[in-house]
């Protein structure tokens, strides 16, 4: 349900502004005449200010119109915003309720961003309103937030960056590797680059665990089994760990017959009678001190089998 104005100064301004009469006349002298030379008033339709959060609405009494462009298709929102009392964080609030406007015409099924223009109406016992309403001016660093957020955001687009300039980014870089290709080609293909990596260092057994479930969740190989067998041989520093992995792998496709995926062929192989095989993996690798997560990835035993085995 809509919270009423707090205060007479916040009702008396709802009640007239809500008329359309008596905003069309309001925005006709307050708003931007670069807005106002492109707005058609007669098209004024007042808006819902209900996405306004809860403990703000109770505080802040805001009016929302819509309008129709003069030119071709396109709309313009004036958000007016009543004061009676000066506020610090007032250029901020207004941001905020713009950018919700906006997301409200987006969930209406428009496709662009419509232009919301803020107003502030005050009357306080402050004057004149001591307070920049360029929402860049309450950063402690004006120009670099005016800079941020008057340009295009940062992007790390691993689709453009070479393998080599990826292979430089030390505990990030498999990761960016690994998610760059995993949709593209066989992982086998990235052996050397994955051998590198390891082989400085970089990630502790934690890391690796997560990375290495991630590859054989989300990856392809032709052989799995044998892609960490032989990230294993390349890189000795993390070889136990890959090889309880590996030999899990290779066990799996000789009983069997398969090489597409853990989880398929294990629970074929449990249908079999091979659940007592595959909590014997799953001990050695907990006493290799493997994440329970990876474990039950690649054995799929439940967390709480795992537990009666450690």
């Amino acid at each position: 349900m809509e919270r009423l104005p707090t205060t007479p100064h916040d009702a008396v301004f709802r009640q007239m502004l809500m008329q359309k009469e008596v905003a069309r006349d309001f925005l006709a002298i307050h708003l931007p005449e670069a807005f106002l030379a492109i707005c058609d008033l007669d098209s004024l339709k007042l808006e819902s200010g209900s996405f306004v959060e809860d403990n703000l609405r109770s505080r802040y009494s805001d009016i929302l119109y819509s309008l129709h462009t003069q030119h071709g298709p396109g709309y313009v929102y004036a958000l007016i915003e009543h004061q009676s009392k000066s506020d610090r964080l007032m250029a901020f609030r207004l941001m905020r309720y713009a950018i919700a406007a906006m997301q409200r015409h987006l969930d209406a099924g428009h496709d662009t961003l419509p232009l919301v223009v803020p107003i502030l109406f005050y009357h306080g016992p402050e004057s004149p309103w001591p307070y920049s309403l360029n929402w860049h001016n309450m950063f402690v660093k004006p120009d670099m937030a005016k800079a941020l957020y008057s340009c295009e955001f940062a992007l790390v687009d691993l689709t453009t960056m070479p393998d080599n300039q990826l292979l430089q980014h030390r505990r990030i870089a498999m990761l960016e590797l690994l998610q760059k290709h995993i949709r593209q080609r066989d992982l086998s293909e990235l052996l050397d680059p994955l051998i590198t990596l390891l082989t400085q260092d970089h990630l502790t057994d934690t890391q690796l665990s997560v990375l290495i479930n991630y590859m054989l969740k989300a990856g392809n190989a032709a052989e799995p089994g044998a892609l960490i067998r032989q990230l294993a041989q390349g890189a000795p520093q993390y070889k136990e760990q890959l090889m309880t992995i590996a030999e899990w792998l290779e066990e799996k496709g000789r009983t069997e017959g398969l090489q597409k995926g853990l989880q398929k062929g294990l629970e074929q192989g449990l249908a079999q009678g091979r659940e007592a095989e595959a909590r014997a993996i799953a001990r050695k690798m907990l006493a290799n001190g493997l994440e329970p997560g990876l474990i039950a990835s690649v054995t799929g035993i439940t967390p709480e089998e795992l537990s009666t085995l450690s």
